[in-house]
């Protein structure tokens, strides 16, 4: 049973994942997003602009959006680590133009420096999770790590 084809590509996704996760920066890169959405999600009240509430609602939402989807929580499978990483560039990318297309005039200096430094750390640290999680597919296998299942023809 144990060299069933589908229970060891089972076994080889979530090895991805755990080499993918467990590297000193790959842990470092998680805990900075995790730290990088809770902060935009609090942003509007820490620098001041809770008083445009489309924007400061906008932050809140894609924040805590971004801290779940970098957190791991929900992706402990390599397939949806990847994913997600890639939704957490676009929850980047929104935060950098979102001062400019939120409903009312909402791009004051304070709201679009904050959230064109955060959206741009948010999306270089979600591209990072994601080279992290290609990097982790690579051909190798690292010692102590059986290689995949062969047929032996």
């Amino acid at each position: 049973m144990e060299t069933h084809p589908d229970i060891v590509d089972m076994r080889m996704r979530h090895e991805m994942a755990e080499r993918a996760t467990s590297t000193p920066q790959g842990q470092a890169t998680g805990m900075l997003a995790f730290l990088t959405g809770i902060y935009l999600a609090a942003s509007p009240w820490i620098t001041g602009f809770n008083g445009l509430p489309t924007l400061a609602v906008n932050n809140l939402l894609v924040g805590l959006a971004y801290a779940l989807l970098m957190s791991g929580g929900f992706g402990r499978a390599y397939e949806r680590t990847h994913s997600m990483a890639w939704g957490a560039c676009a929850l980047g990318a929104w935060t950098i133009i979102a001062p400019w297309v939120v409903a009312g005039d909402v791009s004051t200096t304070k709201t679009i420096l904050n959230n064109v430094i955060t959206g741009a750390l948010a999306l270089i640290l979600a591209l990072a999770a994601s080279t992290a999680a290609r990097a982790a597919e690579s051909p190798k296998t690292p010692r102590g790590m059986t290689p995949p299942y062969s047929t032996g023809r």
